[in-house]
């Protein structure tokens, strides 16, 4: 079997097998779902840090010189701002389009407009984390790519070991999309679509690994920069509209158990990769 047809296979497997692993979460009944989906927001915080600082991160910055650390960093800033200006025009969008409290069009119901601003922010957020995924398949997709391109038994471990560590991760997409207001059919379309850039980053590393190769570590922050903004513009507000004591620790319960799932997955993964 060729190098390039065991790319497309194994990057069409690890992707779509993570997101259908994730999916399970879709099978549970509505009231359920909607029980649990406040600690999955919780547990996507956790999970989107870790990943950007613990895993996208220190890999951009590894073996590079010294001078393009400061164009990463760059980088990083770069996309946070670009993220922050790209949602405002959105949203800036939508207030022309419809009565919203932002413009104050909507006096006679300013609660409506309130809540139909934030359906929109969460919206926003699900469009964010789909882009994110997306950037971060297609770098997982080169990664295989290269593995195989190395070693075919190497590209296969390296497949299984990012398929494992993204699962974790698909299950906080899953949340933060039906936490947007995605339908549960739309979640799996939106995130099987995501998973598809692996095999494209694949395909891309196999025939152009050369110039891929200076340009990867730009992916890997421009993603965690994506995840670093979901995190903290979007989710972490949400956080704060219950105070309790017993609802706050469980929001750090569920971030602190994203943290180490990922890292116990990255773990594996660079054993596996070893």
């Amino acid at each position: 079997m060729s190098t390039l047809l065991l790319i497309v296979i194994f990057t069409a497997i690890g992707g779509i097998l993570s997101v259908l692993a994730a999916g399970v979460f879709l099978l549970l009944p509505e009231q359920k779902r909607q029980s649990l989906l406040p600690h999955g927001i919780s547990f996507a915080i956790g999970a989107l840090l870790t990943g950007a600082f613990c895993g996208l991160i220190p890999h951009a910055f590894e073996d590079v010189a010294a001078e393009d650390m400061q164009m990463l960093s760059a980088t990083i800033l770069i996309g946070i701002l670009l993220f922050f200006v790209l949602e405002k025009l959105l949203v800036w969008r939508h207030c022309h389009s419809h009565a919203c409290e932002a413009h104050g069009e909507d006096s006679h119901d300013d609660h409506h407009g309130h809540n139909h601003h934030n359906d929109h922010g969460r919206r926003v957020a699900g469009m964010f984390i789909i882009l994110g995924d997306s950037i971060h398949n297609f770098v997982d997709g080169v990664l295989i790519g290269a593995a195989f391109l190395t070693d075919p038994q190497l590209g296969i471990v390296t497949s299984l070991a990012v398929t494992a560590h993204e699962i974790p991760q698909e299950v906080g997409d899953f949340a933060i999309l039906l936490h947007s207001g995605y339908t549960r059919g739309k979640a799996l379309f939106y995130n099987m679509l995501a998973s598809l850039t692996t095999v494209i980053g694949g395909v891309l590393a196999y025939f152009s690994l050369g110039d891929l190769h200076h340009i990867l570590p730009y992916f890997l922050t421009l993603a965690a920069s994506s995840f670093i903004y979901i995190a903290v513009a979007d989710l972490i507000p949400s956080l704060h509209q219950k105070t309790d004591i017993k609802t706050s620790l469980q929001q750090i319960g569920f971030i602190l158990a994203g943290v180490v799932l990922i890292l116990v997955m990255q773990t594996i993964a660079h054993r596996f990769e070893g």
